[in-house]
């Protein structure tokens, strides 16, 4: 097989020669395509359920929450595990699948079983939810939000409501997570002596609540050949209006809410808190999706902001638009490894020069470098997988290797042709094919040999396996496209 490989080479060298520069040029295309990011998906397929249990504290969360949704998702397929924390009203359960496990199947089948257990929650407790769909390293971009003029409430009010939905808008953005300020919220602050001298309860407060700030529909009118619709206009949106809602009535007196209660514009109990610089402000988390492209999603997120740097500085708001961008990272990381790729295809060069002593014969087996990378790119690509620093540094690892099939072919057939007159095209080629087989089965043998120094890494399981399994694998891909003889025009 190799003498018939070698001999069709030789023979079409022209068409060899065309098909490995298509080969270089749509791996340059694939390069430029690639997914960047800093580290492979090294986390198994998750799944995060999310609960909310207003007011439970965190034993009721765990027995009368946590309990009831792990039980609902043990035997879903391909479980591996199932781990959960439960704290004062807040439920996070993280159920962990085999390795390989497609994970859109994976929550489908957890949404169905969260289906069937939310009806059996306690009342008061929101249904069970899934986080959005994120990887390992999925935080893109941090921004924080600070404000001489404005109040933390209002800064976290714009976050909410106006920068919030334009970054969930972004192409590859999974969820964005907003810490800090003050979360604006129309209060009853109950006085609860007041409720005694009224004879009154708290269901009766609630009930004058919900009738006032609820939106019901009023049905419609039929007028014969046309049907009106009947609109409603008496939620209360104000302090003022909410205090004036009836909550019952006394004597032939009618008890508002102001009567028993302080109705305002407050904050939210705080769960947390954020600060830029030394003072307080909004610190925002851009998450992207999983398996997308961190530094186009980050591009994205940045030509958002762009867009809304006017609506910020309107609004008498800084915005700090990198207190955490991974992209740096990737950047320099993948820059470096870029370096050290193209400062190790320098020494080889002048390696081959300075000992084969020939421009030629050193320029040929130089071509086994790109032509390689380049061949393994395209199958990071094919495989789905993304450039980083660990794939790059199974590149910078082959560099050395794929060299040296093409030196020792090289080599071989520049010193036969030296000692063997070739009067003849037919002759020469006869000489290289020679000269060629006559080193090609312990080159193979070598070949195999150092792929298999690799194969261990690739048998590594758990985390250590997700993260330099990438490593060993475009080694041993970047290997297997090198050369296996000289090209000759």
């Amino acid at each position: 097989m190799l003498r018939r490989l070698v001999e069709f080479s030789l023979e079409f060298r022209g068409v060899t020669v065309t098909l490995a520069c298509l080969l270089v040029a749509y791996g340059v295309i694939a390069a430029f395509q690639a997914k960047l990011d800093v580290f492979p998906e090294f986390a198994p397929p998750q799944v995060v359920v999310m609960t909310e249990a207003p007011g439970l504290s965190p034993e009721e969360v765990e027995a009368l929450v946590t309990t009831p949704v792990e039980r609902a998702i043990n035997g879903v397929g391909d479980l591996e595990g199932i781990r959960s924390q439960s704290i004062q009203g807040f439920s996070v359960i993280t159920a962990i699948f085999l390795t390989g496990t497609d994970i859109f199947r994976a929550r489908q089948l957890v949404g169905e079983r969260l289906l069937e257990v939310a009806p059996r929650l306690p009342e008061g407790v929101a249904p069970p939810t899934m986080a959005p769909l994120t990887s390992a390293t999925s935080t893109t971009l941090i921004i924080g939000l600070t404000s001489a003029q404005r109040s933390a409430m209002e800064v976290r009010t714009f976050a909410d409501w106006t920068l919030h939905p334009r970054l969930l808008g972004v192409p590859g953005v999974a969820k964005v997570v907003i810490f800090g300020g003050d979360v604006r919220q129309l209060q009853i602050q109950v006085r609860p002596d007041r409720l005694l001298a009224y004879g009154l309860s708290i269901d009766d407060v609630l009930e004058a609540a919900r009738s006032a700030t609820g939106v019901r529909g009023a049905g419609f009118v039929d007028t014969g050949p046309q049907r009106v619709v009947l609109r409603t206009r008496g939620q209360a949106l104000t302090p003022s209006q909410l205090a004036s809602v009836v909550v019952g009535h006394r004597n032939g007196l009618s008890i508002r809410l102001q009567d028993v209660a302080l109705v305002v514009v407050a904050a939210a109990p705080k769960i947390g808190a954020a600060s830029i610089g030394g003072h307080p402000g909004i610190i925002v988390v851009i998450s992207s999706q999983y398996g997308a492209n961190t530094m186009e999603v980050t591009r994205a997120v940045e030509r958002a902001l762009a867009e809304l740097a006017p609506t910020i500085k309107a609004a008498d708001i800084v915005l700090h638009p990198a207190l955490f961008r991974p992209a740096n990272f990737v950047t320099a990381a993948i820059d470096n490894i870029r370096s050290s790729l193209l400062l190790g295809a320098v020494f080889i060069g002048v390696v081959l020069i300075l000992f084969l002593l020939d421009l030629k014969t050193a320029l040929i087996s130089f071509t086994a470098i790109p032509v390689s990378l380049l061949a393994a790119v395209i199958a990071l690509e094919q495989f789905g997988a993304s450039l980083n620093t660990l794939t790059l540094g199974g590149l910078a690892i082959a560099i050395g290797i794929v060299v040296d099939d093409a030196i020792i072919d090289v080599e071989n057939v520049w010193r036969r042709l030296g000692t063997s007159h070739v009067p003849h095209v037919s002759v020469a080629l006869r000489v290289v094919r020679d000269a060629v087989l006559e080193v090609r089965t312990p080159v193979v043998y070598t070949t195999f040999v150092i792929i298999i120094i690799f194969l261990p890494v690739l048998t590594l399981s758990g985390v250590e396996g997700r993260l330099f399994a990438p490593l060993a694998a475009t080694a041993i891909l970047a290997i297997l496209a090198s050369p296996s003889r000289p090209r000759f025009a």
